[in-house]
Parts: structure tokens; C-alpha cells; sequence
């Protein structure tokens, strides 16, 4: 595996801290989302202009998209791309949520909304994009349509960090500040708890992704669930009950984790100190 830079975009306000970086995968869309401190919301689209043999690393890309969103006044912590519907949803720390709509090349707002409450943690669309799961701070968690209706909301009696659709959208994953994850269905009717083999320590659970399936599986035995923890664990599974999970120990302090778009390789993103003797 080779990593390099390909280009290196300045934001427009130096000192500025970004919070979220999401890419939508889509071959014929690619672009960028960047969430950052005061309000900064940009949309950057990487395209391409090498040709045969001058594409991939040898290729050099310029910005065809360098817009910036604005309606967020607080700094924006959560952005996610629904693909399939060509939106964009991002949150602040001020609890507003903005739906974008891509409407004649140009990025615009499309719905607002604000329970004025607590803080978004997470949200995720449904691999079909019809729907949107929300989760706050404070334990609420709203289920939307990606037409704006509100199918089901609930209040838990514990804080919510972490949330996952299943690649059908019938299952419904939450990571609470607890270090556990609740299993429910599509409705918001509780089922169990997801095993999890987080070490005695209890660690705070990271990331979780769940492949989507949308490309298939490598091997009908691959796993398609990961959960990662802040201690550096890694527990892959099959499904949400499966009792033998691939443990990996990646001495890092975890903050991330993702599937490709096949489900055939993850990356883990995580932090480590290494100590310099005198």
C-alpha cells in the first residue's frame, strides 16, 4: 500500500480546525465535504485530469468544485453524503442540522432543523438513502424520511455517541456513552445488546461501520460489521449476533474506521505516542 498527497487545499480562514472530512464515493460524483470551526461548510470536487496512463498517481487533479455552504454559524462537527439521493447532511455544535440539495451544479439548502435540546453525536443515512438516523447527546434519536418526514423518534435513558444502519435499514445500532450498543428495529423497539468483546479496561467505543453490501460480499463468511474501540481494538463480525469475532489489537489510541466500497479492505485511523529516550 502507497499513500501520497495529491493536492493540499488551504481553507479560507487560517487557525481554523477541521472536525469532519466525508467523501462520497460515488464514481460520477466524488465530492468532499469538509466541516470546520466557525461555521465553515465546503464542497470540493477532485477531478481528474490525466488520461490512459497519466491517471491514478501519475495523473494531477484540479478543483472542478470549491464552494462554500453557508447557514451554519457554529462549528460544524458531523457531514454525511446520502449517494443515492444526492444530499448532504451536516450538523453544528449548536444542535442545527442542514440538508443539502444539489440543484443546477451548485450546492443549496434544502431543509433545517433545530430541537434547540442537546448536541448531534452522529447521523447516518440507510444505504438505500430513503432514511436518516439521528442521535444526540442527551439520549434522543429521531429516524427521518429523506423527504423530510419524521417516521419515529425516542427517547433513551443514556447518552448516545455512535450510529449504524444494517445494509437493509431493518436494524438500527446504537453506541451509548456507556460503551455499549443497543440493537433495534427499523420501529425503535429495543431487541438486545451487541456482544461486545471490549477488554476489561471497558474502553469507549470509537467508530462503528457496517459495510453495505452494495457491491457484494468477497466471501459469504466475510465480515461486514466493524466495531472499533479508543483502547485500539478492532472487533469484526459476520452479523449483529455473531459470537466468534475477528479481535484485532492495533496498538493505536482509535478514532476511526471504514470499508472500502466492496467490503474487501478497512482502514483504521488512530493515534500513537512513541516515546524518545534521552
Amino acid at each position: 500500500m502507497y499513500i501520497y498527497l495529491n493536492k493540499k487545499i488551504q481553507l479560507p480562514q487560517k487557525g481554523v480546525q477541521v472536525r469532519d472530512v466525508s467523501w462520497n464515493a460515488e464514481p460520477e460524483q466524488g465530492w468532499i465535504a469538509c466541516a470546520a470551526d466557525a461555521g465553515l461548510l465546503k464542497v470540493l470536487k477532485l477531478e481528474s485530469a490525466g488520461t490512459g496512463k497519466d491517471k491514478g498517481i501519475a495523473g494531477s487533479s484540479n478543483l472542478s468544485m470549491n464552494q462554500t455552504l453557508e447557514g451554519h454559524e457554529g462549528a460544524v462537527q458531523v457531514v454525511r453524503w446520502n449517494e443515492q439521493y444526492k444530499r448532504l447532511s451536516s450538523s453544528d455544535d449548536k444542535g442545527l442540522i442542514i440538508v443539502w440539495m444539489l440543484h443546477k451544479g451548485a450546492w443549496y439548502e434544502e431543509m433545517v432543523n433545530n430541537r434547540n435540546q442537546s448536541v448531534v453525536q452522529d447521523m447516518k443515512w440507510s444505504a438505500d438513502g430513503q432514511k436518516i438516523a439521528i442521535v444526540y447527546a442527551d439520549g434522543h434519536v429521531i429516524v427521518g424520511g429523506v423527504d423530510g418526514n419524521r417516521l419515529w423518534g425516542k427517547d433513551m435513558p443514556i447518552g448516545l455517541l455512535k450510529v449504524e444502519w444494517s445494509p437493509d435499514a431493518r436494524t438500527l445500532l446504537l453506541g451509548t456513552s456507556s460503551n455499549t450498543v443497543q440493537v433495534l428495529d427499523q420501529h425503535g423497539n429495543y431487541m438486545v445488546d451487541l456482544r461486545l468483546y471490549n477488554s476489561e479496561d471497558n474502553s469507549p467505543i470509537a467508530a462503528m461501520h457496517w459495510y453495505d453490501g452494495l457491491e457484494g460480499l468477497v466471501d459469504p463468511n466475510a465480515p461486514t460489521l466493524a466495531v472499533c474501540f479508543v483502547s485500539g481494538r478492532v472487533q469484526l463480525m459476520r452479523h449483529e449476533g455473531d459470537t466468534s469475532p475477528v479481535l484485532i489489537e492495533t496498538g493505536l489510541t482509535l478514532q476511526r474506521l471504514a470499508w472500502n466500497t466492496n467490503g474487501s479492505v478497512i482502514a483504521i485511523g488512530g493515534t500513537q505516542v512513541q516515546r524518545v529516550g534521552d
